[in-house]
């Protein structure tokens, strides 16, 4: 007889259903979550920070240096001395009641002169250091999310301006043949209107090549299986307004990481050039010790001891290396601020013409193309122009169009090179 009380079968299929439908629940909000991820840029930038593996690594790196300074700051170890002196040739003994005597010696060299103080600061400018790096790759890895994201956003409206073109150029085609049918138009207006729609769709083949290339390049920076699926981009991503202005950008160049890393290597050279000069004044060690003979403690020691720096060619060279190290430092420094000038000098340059030509393009061109072609889709209804001119309206209306998402993606490629620049959102 089972002694476990079973459920009424009624229970049994309630709490079933129970099972699976939480369970379908979690794996549907599951799907929801990974089908939406790719429509907005801020979740990227989320699980970028979640998951990836090289922000893991500096993110190590940078808690192993700051525990670095505690290392450098200590105390040297102690010593302990253990000496046994009148050993018997015919009974040897290693018992201290068993020789002459035995001496226990307790040992502790203290650094003066503010060494430990400054070897301390050399490692936590050393550790300054990894947290610049550490920021350097998060900014990198950012910029790499944008500006793949950007792509997306750019390819996927690439796509659907190619079917609104090819469907526009299918009805053209159907307007070609009612007119050659009625002996309007020659079968050449045909021809070119299925070699047009043929032309669109190899370049719908190549936008989808490039989808796919980059999907697959924002999951591997996102350390993502290459196939998995992004949901489709709901738009571009805003523009910061208003865009700093040329010299505002200039002043924020101090933020930049490897400025930030290399204020930080001068600093541990400066620190380290002292620390040599310190190292000519000698360390004092400090000990006691207790004589044993047989059973008692008969004799007390103090002792005062302190290294010479005797060998001056040593500590020189340790003063010459950190100087050429706070100098070369210095002049990267110098030659990194300079070129980080010139470099947000000429992003902000291609931002502001590429702004100026998107408006001009989207508030002049695109319209007034859009006027030439509905005035040649008439005229070719009555038979005022040929087809060629209006597949070239056709044709017009498209580039500027691309033209404009082109611009875009220019724009928005150059911020968050900016952003790089003065290592921080703009």
């Amino acid at each position: 007889m089972n002694s476990l009380i079973q459920p009424p079968r009624s229970c049994q299929g309630f709490l079933i259903a129970v099972v699976v439908g939480l369970t379908l629940s979690g794996v549907a909000q599951a799907s929801s979550e990974s089908i939406e991820l790719g429509a907005t840029l801020p979740p990227l930038l989320e699980l970028l920070e979640r998951q990836s593996p090289e922000l893991q690594a500096v993110g190590h790196e940078r808690r192993a240096a700051w525990e670095r300074p505690d290392v450098a700051g200590a105390l040297p170890d102690p010593m302990f001395t253990f000496e046994e002196m009148g050993i018997s040739r015919d009974d040897p003994s290693l018992s201290p009641s068993g020789v002459g005597s035995t001496r226990y010696a307790f040992r502790q060299t203290f650094p003066i002169g503010g060494k430990r103080r400054l070897a301390r600061e050399v490692a936590e400018a050393g550790a300054a250091q990894a947290e610049a790096r550490e920021h350097l790759s998060r900014v990198e890895l950012r910029r790499l999310v944008k500006l793949a994201f950007n792509e997306y956003q750019y390819v996927h409206a690439a796509i659907q301006i190619s079917e609104e073109l090819q469907a526009l150029v299918d009805e053209l085609e159907r307007i070609a043949q009612t007119r050659y049918r009625v002996g309007l138009a020659p079968q050449q207006d045909v021809i070119k209107a299925q070699t047009e729609y043929i032309s669109l769709q190899s370049e719908l083949l190549s936008l989808e090549r490039d989808r796919r290339g980059i999907v697959a390049r924002l999951n591997g920076i996102l350390a993502r299986p290459a196939n998995s699926m992004l949901a489709a981009p709901a738009g571009w991503p805003e523009l910061p307004s208003p865009v700093p202005t040329l010299a505002e950008l200039q002043m924020r160049i101090g933020s930049n990481p490897q400025l930030a890393e290399l204020n930080a290597r001068i600093q541990e050279a400066q620190r380290a050039e002292t620390l040599a000069r310190r190292n000519w004044i000698p360390d004092i060690t400090v000990g006691t010790a207790v004589v044993q003979m047989g059973n008692r403690a008969e004799e007390f020691e103090l002792m005062l001891e302190m290294n010479i720096p005797l060998w001056g060619g040593r500590r020189s060279a340790e003063q010459r290396e950190a100087a050429s190290l706070r100098n070369a430092a210095e002049a990267r420094r110098e030659a990194i601020n300079s070129r980080l000038a010139g470099s947000i000098g000429e992003a902000w340059s291609t931002l502001e013409t590429a702004t100026r030509q998107h408006e001009l393009t989207e508030r002049t061109l695109l319209p007034q193309a859009e006027l030439t072609y509905q005035s040649a889709l008439a005229s070719y209804q009555t038979g005022s122009v040929d087809f060629a001119t209006l597949l070239d309206a056709q044709r017009q209306i498209r580039q500027l169009r691309l033209s404009l998402l082109s611009l875009a993606l220019e724009q928005r490629v150059q911020v968050v090179e900016l952003e790089r620049l003065v290592g921080a959102e703009l």
